[in-house]
């Protein structure tokens, strides 16, 4: 097992990991940019290196820098987290060529089902189902149009180069077909530096369903059950559970998708964990999307649910050692349900809400599990994905998951900034997502961020009164004047 491991992210993923290499008895190397200098990630690490200034294009994207920092504080391992250089090929291979063993997939596998059109030729060749739609990148306007027409409206453009919603346009009409052709490229090239992009049927009100494999680098390899994502904002996922209220109906589509997955995992000789992405529709058929070679946002409820450590298993398997756990081995017990937790103003679009956390109370309590990367008096930066946390909940069923979840968002207060925590008990309060009818048009149909933004009013402002209250109890000393400002300020929220 490796002395030593740099943790190449931030935030909660950061901590996470970090708390993951001090169960293994490694040493934690965290790394920080100007904004991060005093994040939480840095203050529970053993040892910290600075990378340079906020923007990640000079500080967590720079391989340069990272790999100068994994060499000068002797760490014999790099962890990317999710994100920034996680699928990175180059990244990968820099550190092989540097001596570093880098935790994830091999380089070559990273290559494969890197590129979008490259892993939907992988899987059809494995005899796994895909979307209609090409197999090679658009050339042209002409080739959009042509193919389209064959597959017939609605159809969906995708970036070939990476996901997360970047790049993609869904087109109803052909005559809208040249400018979300420009627009989805021009995104995509400012996203993943490739403008690459191609073209698939769009299957309409689908479920999104991801499967989680696991394999070492002798050709063990198994599936973790699924993950239920669709419930998504403009393409990202913004609450994850597993099992899949479909699963809990229909348990044959778990083998049918898991062996799917393992298929396309062997042919890509991947080894690590990883996630391959599907499509549901209304029949039950699936359709595979893309992989993502590296650990998901959403990991902590297939390690809720199944009781296996993502993290820690990707320690071992890129120090060598075997998957000692078989496809028997696992087991699927209760339900957990995952919200991500953003600085984000739902009565602004969803706007990001940068700034100090003013005031901060964590929930806890049977079932809860709360992954963040956060801390009072913190002060989120603009520079990066405004995630603050990752709040799951478990329970032996999905009814108690639900009510577990809705509790724990009752007691999780942040103050000083605007978060989504109010959007979430909206949605749990859904009769269909309570009945488990879900798509990724499911947030499309509703107006819970207007109804959330009343909520999140009020909480603001129940903060304020707890805040300004337990200030009024610090009387000052007698013989010493209180400031006027703030004894302003504490009648003017008192009243």
């Amino acid at each position: 097992m490796f002395g030593k491991v740099l943790v190449a992210n931030r935030g909660e993923i950061a901590v996470r990991i970090v708390r993951a290499l001090r169960e293994q008895g490694i040493r934690s190397v965290a790394v920080y940019s100007d904004a991060d200098r005093a994040s939480l990630a840095v203050s529970l690490a053993d040892e910290a290196a600075y990378l340079g200034p906020a923007p990640a294009s000079e500080s967590y994207l720079r391989i340069d820098r990272i790999l100068k920092a994994a060499q000068d504080h002797r760490a014999e391992a790099i962890h990317p987290g999710y994100g920034f250089l996680s699928e990175n090929a180059e990244f990968a291979e820099a550190c092989a060529k540097a001596g570093i063993v880098f935790i994830g997939p091999p380089v070559e596998a990273i290559r494969r089902m890197g590129s979008k059109t490259a892993a939907r030729q992988l899987a059809i060749a494995a005899g796994a189902p895909v979307v209609p739609g090409t197999q090679e990148k658009i050339e042209n306007l002409e080739q959009a149009q042509r193919t389209a027409r064959e597959l017939g409206f609605p159809v969906l453009l995708k970036a070939a180069a990476g996901g997360g919603g970047k790049g993609m346009r869904g087109v109803d009409r052909e005559e809208d077909l040249s400018a979300a052709l420009r627009d989805a490229s021009s995104e995509a090239f400012r996203a993943f530096g490739s403008g690459d992009v191609y073209l698939e049927k769009q299957v309409v009100e689908p479920r999104h369903i991801e499967v989680q494999v696991l394999g070492d680098h002798y050709g063990n390899l198994i599936h973790l059950g699924e993950r239920e994502c669709s419930i998504q904002r403009r393409h990202q996922k913004v609450v994850e559970e597993c099992p899949s209220p479909v699963m809990l109906q229909h348990p044959e589509l778990r083998a049918r998708m898991g062996e799917a997955a393992l298929r396309i995992a062997r042919a890509a000789g991947y080894a690590n964990a990883g996630t391959m992405e599907f499509l549901v529709d209304r029949d039950l058929n699936f359709y595979f999307l893309e992989m993502n070679t590296r650990l998901q946002v959403e990991h902590p409820v297939t390690e809720l649910v199944t009781g296996v450590d993502l993290v820690a298993w990707q320690l071992r398997i890129a120090a060598g050692e075997r998957l000692t756990l078989t496809q028997r081995d696992i087991a699927w017990r209760g339900s957990a349900i995952e919200c991500r937790i953003y600085a984000e103003d739902p009565a602004s679009q969803f706007l990001p809400s940068p700034g100090r956390i003013t005031h901060l109370r964590e929930p806890s309590g049977p079932g809860i599990r709360l992954d963040s990367g956060v801390y009072g008096g913190w002060d989120v930066p603009v520079d990066y994905d405004p995630l603050l946390a990752k709040l799951a909940a478990w329970a032996p069923s999905r009814e108690e998951a639900m009510r577990r979840l809705d509790r724990a968002l009752v007691e999780y207060e942040i103050g000083g900034i605007r978060t989504n925590v109010a959007f979430f008990r909206q949605i749990l309060a859904d009769a269909d997502f309570r009945a488990g009818r879900l798509s990724t048009e499911f947030l499309a149909r509703r107006t819970f961020a207007r109804e959330a933004a009343g909520a999140e009013e009020e909480a603001a402002a129940a903060i304020a009164l707890a805040t300004a209250a337990s200030a009024a109890k610090h009387v000052a000393p007698a013989g010493q004047a209180k400031s006027a400002w703030l004894a302003a300020g504490i009648e003017s929220l008192l009243r």
